[in-house]
């Protein structure tokens, strides 16, 4: 793998991070307690670190 993947894909990992604490940030607290908004970010930056390196893979190819 080469450097310049290496720093796309944790590119990608901190802006996946940056956007889901923004969005769940946005929700309402009555709606979702602190646990429940954790896990949610964390559910999104998995969700689109498995579409970027399934990308990432395709392209290689």
């Amino acid at each position: 793998m080469a450097i310049g993947e290496i720093l796309l894909l944790v590119f990608v990992f901190v802006i996946a991070g940056f956007l889901g604490v923004e969005l769940i940030s946005k929700v309402p607290s009555q709606l979702h307690t602190p646990l429940m908004s954790g896990t949610n970010a964390i559910s999104g930056i998995t969700i689109v670190g498995a579409i970027s390196a399934t990308a990432v893979a395709l392209h290689t190819d």
